[in-house]
């Protein structure tokens, strides 16, 4: 899908035609079109975009920080911003205008809570691995094994019981809206010292290797248990990394190596499932509490829809466009770059939760444990997430959880 975009649509053309009628405007039109679009059909769409847009005086003018992404690699991560952007923006008939700002031109993974916090930026998406630094409470996603599947996140993202355990928490200690999410499971992506190697069965063939950690303070925890090595070393270093053989591999997800350019330095995708990848969206208290009761109503419905686009359309994106499975199809992006997926047996999955988890091995992580409930009223949040997360089947596919307001009992 991206190659064929590259093709029709060459970067200098699409900043040109961005200069014109407004990256927003254009970024919308984009989304649209799809991968067909042509350079007179993409400044024919931006154009009506913008006049569209600009009919009406906004009540409300937000800057959407998001991080890394653009309409390129949303084409191939299906996690909702631009969704979530222009829905809200037609949903309040245009009292809320969004100015999108991707590519990391006004903030990155590691600081966009941080200049969301400052009142730099309005809304930002990033996920909550690289978030937790400046909002930790956002680690209490990240225990060991605490969500069996890709199912299991969105029952609990949609289940009005998160609002008591995940977003009044970080609504009382870090001034967050959470909005809505992408979910995946994290594995470990292999560099390419890995290509000529057999594909991995076995937890063992992994001990001792060194492997990149994003921002999470949970998930080295569980590294360190399973002897993986984190190393946080800079994103900028990684791929190099990846590629010269000074890393073994790097903790993420399946998607976030399509969308982020990993694929050509990564040769094996170990399937471990063994924390949450989460790209989510979160919107300033502050300016979310500034909205009124109406335009914030509007915003939930936004976020809510959003979240229904990423739990169909990312799902569909695993096979159909990234290729993350045994056999991928061809032309996804791992078919393309020869990325071997490795899925690893149940046993061995089990053998590695009993490794690091809390359920099986506490004490490591009591000290978070104890802070992350303290924040949250003195409730156990890794019990209580743990058992709504086993609700439905581990088998229960992902596109059949049921949606629902969680911000309505």
């Amino acid at each position: 899908m991206a190659k064929s975009l590259d093709k029709a649509v060459s970067r200098r053309d699409f900043l040109n035609i961005s200069g014109r009628y407004g990256l927003t405007s254009t970024l919308f039109a984009a989304s649209g079109l799809g991968a067909g679009m042509s350079l007179s059909s993409l400044a024919q769409a931006a154009e009506t975009e913008q006049a569209k847009r600009y009919q009406t005086e906004p009540k409300f003018q937000l800057k959407f920080g998001a991080s890394g992404f653009n309409e390129r690699n949303l084409d191939i991560q299906k996690s909702g911003q631009l969704f979530f952007a222009r829905d809200l923006e037609e949903r309040t008939n245009g009292a809320i205008r969004v100015e999108f700002i991707g590519s990391n031109q006004l903030c990155g993974q590691l600081d966009c809570v941080r200049k969301t916090q400052q009142g730099i930026v309005d809304i930002y998406s990033a996920s909550t691995q690289n978030s937790s630094a400046a909002a930790p409470y956002l680690n209490v996603l990240d225990f060991a094994y605490m969500f069996p599947s890709r199912a299991s996140m969105f029952h609990f993202f949609y289940d009005p019981r998160s609002e008591k355990l995940l977003r009044e928490p970080l609504r009382q200690k870090h001034k967050l809206q959470f909005l809505f999410t992408h979910c995946d499971l994290r594995g470990l992506m292999l560099g390419l010292k890995w290509s000529d190697k057999p594909l991995v069965t076995k937890l063992e063939e992994l001990a001792g290797t060194k492997n990149r950690v994003t921002g999470t303070q949970l998930g080295r925890i569980a590294m360190e248990l399973m002897n993986l090595n984190p190393v946080p070393i800079a994103w900028e270093e990684t791929l190099d990394g990846l590629r010269q053989g000074l890393l073994d591999g790097a903790e993420t997800w399946m998607s976030a190596v399509a969308y982020a350019g990993m694929a050509p330095v990564v040769s094996q995708a170990v399937d471990l499932r063994f924390f949450a990848g989460t790209e989510h969206t979160s919107m300033s208290l502050p300016v979310f509490d500034k909205l009124g009761s109406e335009l914030q109503d509007q915003t939930m419905e936004s976020a809510y829809c959003a979240q229904i686009f990423t739990q169909g359309m990312n799902e569909g994106a695993q096979t159909e466009i990234i290729g993350a499975s045994e056999h991928p199809n061809p032309n996804t992006v791992f078919a393309e770059n020869n990325v071997r997926v490795a899925p690893l047996s149940d046993s061995e999955r089990r053998k590695a939760e009993e490794m690091c988890s809390p359920e099986f091995n506490p004490d490591p992580w009591e000290s978070w444990r104890e802070r992350l409930n303290k924040w949250a009223g003195d409730i156990d949040v890794y019990k209580e997430i743990h058992g709504i997360a086993r609700e439905i089947d581990l088998g229960h596919a992902v596109v059949n959880v049921k949606p629902r307001r969680w911000w309505r009992a």
